[in-house]
C-alpha cells in the first residue's frame, strides 16, 4: 500500500468507526509523534502502520489498494489500536507484535528468542548467490540461524539442497524447529545446536552463510530502545563486533568443499575487519538497497590467509 494512494483524510474524530486509510493515517501520525525507531522490517511510520494493521486484517503483501476505502469493525480497530499503543508504550519492534516477520517474501513466526529477519543476504538468496556460486550448492550451512530464515529462504532457492541451520541458543532452536515444520521443510532441512562447528566436525558445505552477531561495545551501547527486545547474544560480539567473526575466519575453510563460499554479515564492523586483516582479499557485495557490511570469500582464499586467522 502506497503513502500517496490513501483517501482523503476526513475528521475521523467525530466518527464512530474508521476506514482502513484513516486508521494507517492515524497509525502514521501517532508513530510520527512518538520518536520511535524504525529497522526492523520497516524504516518509516507509515509501512510500521500498515504492517501491524495488516496482520490484525489478515491482509497479504501485495494486497489490493482498494482495501483502504474499507470501513473496520469496532472489533478491528480496537486491535489495531492496541497495537499501535503497544508499539509506542513499550518500544516493542513490530514482528514480535504480531509473532510473524517476512523474509525473501515468506513469512517466518518470530519472537523474543531470536532476532528479527532483515539481513541483506535477502537478496543474494533471491538471485541464487550468482555469480559466486560456481554451480547449484549440494549442502549449505546456516550458521547462526536464529529463526532460520536464512537458511529456509535457501532452501526454498536450492531445491535439491540439503540445508543445515546451526545455532548456539537452544531456545533460538526452537523457534528454528517450528520454522522448519511450518515451512514442511524436515525433510531436507535439519537444525543442529553448536557453537560454531562444534557440533558440525567432519561436515563441508558448498555454501555457508551466517549473519552472526557483530555489533560493538560501543553501538550495543547507544541502540535504541526497540533493539533492547532482541537476544543479547545474537547482536553483541565483544569490543569491536569480531569475537565470533575471527573465530570463524579461522575455522571455516575446514567445512567448506574445494569450490565451497563462505558470505558473511558483519554490518558496520566492516571497517574494523579490514583494519584487522588488511592482507585478505575481502569481497564487499553490494545491494539495490544501499545495505552493506556483507563480505564473500572462497576456500582458496581462506586457506591462502589461515595464517592471519590463527
Amino acid at each position: 500500500m502506497s503513502e500517496n494512494n490513501t483517501p482523503k483524510k476526513s475528521n475521523i474524530h467525530n466518527q464512530a468507526t474508521y476506514t482502513v486509510g484513516q486508521m494507517l493515517e492515524r497509525g502514521q501520525s501517532l508513530f510520527d509523534k512518538s520518536g520511535l525507531y524504525f529497522g526492523h522490517g520497516t524504516d518509516n511510520s507509515w509501512d510500521e502502520a500498515v504492517y501491524l494493521l495488516s496482520f490484525v486484517l489478515e491482509l497479504s503483501p501485495d494486497a489490493d489498494r482498494a482495501i483502504l476505502e474499507n470501513t473496520l469493525t469496532e472489533q478491528q480497530q480496537k486491535e489495531i489500536e492496541d497495537l499501535f499503543a503497544r508499539r509506542i508504550s513499550e518500544r516493542i519492534p513490530a514482528p514480535y507484535l504480531t509473532g510473524r516477520a517476512w523474509f525473501c517474501g515468506l513469512p517466518f513466526n518470530v519472537d523474543e528468542r531470536v532476532i528479527i529477519p532483515r539481513s541483506p543476504i535477502a537478496e543474494l538468496i533471491m538471485t541464487g548467490f550468482h555469480p559466486w556460486c560456481v554451480s547449484e550448492p549440494g549442502r549449505i550451512l546456516d550458521l547462526c540461524t536464529g529463526s532460520g530464515c536464512i537458511g529456509i529462504a535457501c532452501a526454498y532457492a536450492f531445491e535439491q539442497a540439503a540445508v543445515v541451520l546451526s545455532d548456539i541458543s537452544p531456545e533460538a532452536l526452537e523457534v528454528t524447529a517450528g520454522n522448519i515444520e511450518f515451512h514442511k521443510l524436515g525433510y531436507r532441512v535439519s537444525a543442529v545446536e553448536s557453537d560454531l562447528f562444534e557440533n558440525l566436525k567432519g561436515q563441508q558445505f558448498d555454501l555457508i552463510v551466517s549473519n552472526p552477531p557483530y555489533v560493538d561495545a560501543d553501538d550495543f551501547a547507544s541502540m535504541p530502545d526497540e533493539y533492547s527486545h532482541e537476544p543479547e547474544l545474537a547482536l553483541a560480539s565483544g569490543d569491536d563486533g569480531l569475537d565470533f567473526t575471527r573465530r570463524l575466519l579461522n575455522q571455516a575453510s575446514d567445512h567448506l568443499t574445494e569450490q565451497g563460499v563462505l558470505v558473511v554479515e558483519v554490518g558496520n564492523s566492516w571497517i574494523a575487519l579490514e583494519q584487522a586483516f588488511p592482507t585478505v582479499p575481502f569481497l564487499w557485495l553490494e545491494f539495490e538497497e544501499g545495505d552493506g557490511g556483507v563480505f564473500l570469500l572462497t576456500r582458496e582464499q581462506l586457506v591462502e590467509h589461515r595464517e592471519s586467522f590463527q
